[in-house]
């Protein structure tokens, strides 16, 4: 009898490691499939595709696509005038694509700035939006407001690097909560990052829920990601909770034009971040040959 219930338990055992090992799978192949790469000028980072209504957006930091700003001195229609305009060039997303073990192509399309947030003093969060309907089909879920107990395992997947290193999956815990740089909330892992990180998810290991987006850090296993509460605040604050949040309509398209790229007179509080205490911002930049 006590060999049968060993036998039971043993089976009860492996199979409960296969559904894991199989969940596991999935997971990463899911969280590679909704990863992505921005390029933006000489500026490389990372993205994370959130997909509805047959769109595409893709969550980065703002200091990868900061380099796309242009300044234009415009006539006020009401007073004549002249006033500043903020506009964006395209970015570039690009998706790696992998078959039998080898890396077999890569797909770029461009992809407009909907919304920013500067680094400096802003809350350093940027939206886009792919130009091609359709272009990635899954999509990232964001985990609730709750804080991942310390310790709680998680992935990383990040362009470290830039392009050369795509989809590059690392793995680390939650060190700590509640980091204050320039008054805004960071939470900190251990997951292994380097330049062209930025931009990338933070995800629960057991479920691939997305916890947060790294930017910056202060050395491999010291890395500070905006937590997802952080920036269902901001969305909610600046008007583009649909970007996050299933349950809010998506705007028509007009009232997207309409959208102010920037953050709201107002909008962005907190001093300059220290430079010092956390040096790195995790994006590639390119420099060009003849300097």
């Amino acid at each position: 009898m006590l060999r049968r219930s060993f036998g039971a338990a043993l089976m009860v055992a492996s199979l409960f490691l296969a559904d894991l090992n199989a969940a596991g799978k999935d997971i990463a192949s899911h969280l590679q499939t909704i990863s992505v790469t921005v390029k933006a000028g000489r500026s490389e980072g990372s993205g994370v595709a959130f997909t509805r209504d047959g769109q595409c957006f893709i969550w980065t930091a703002g200091h990868v696509v900061d380099g796309l700003q242009m300044t234009r001195m415009v006539p006020d229609p009401k007073t004549g005038t002249m006033r500043s305009v903020i506009s964006f060039r395209d970015a570039q997303v690009v998706k790696t694509l992998v078959e039998n073990g080898r890396t077999v192509g890569h797909l770029m399309i461009d992809a407009e700035v909907l919304k920013y947030s500067g680094a400096d003093y802003g809350d350093d969060l940027a939206i886009l939006r792919v130009r091609k309907k359709g272009f990635i089909t899954k999509s990232v879920v964001f985990e609730g407001d709750a804080l991942p107990p310390l310790g709680t395992p998680l992935l990383h997947v990040g362009s470290l690097l830039g392009q050369v290193g795509s989809n590059s999956m690392t793995a680390g815990i939650v060190s700590q909560h509640g980091r204050l740089l320039a008054k805004k909330v960071y939470d900190q892992t251990d997951a292994t990052s380097f330049p062209g990180s930025s931009g990338g998810g933070i995800y629960r290991a057991a479920n691939g829920q997305y916890v947060g987006m790294l930017v910056r850090g202060a050395g491999e296993g010291f890395s500070l990601y905006v937590p997802v509460r952080r920036m269902r605040t901001w969305a909610k604050r600046v008007g583009v909770s649909w970007a996050i949040d299933l349950k809010v309509k998506l705007p028509s398209e007009a009232e997207l034009q309409k959208l102010q790229i920037g953050d709201p007179p107002g909008g962005a509080k907190g001093g300059k971040a220290d430079m010092k205490k956390y040096p790195f911002r995790l994006h590639v930049k390119k420099v060009k040959e003849n300097e």
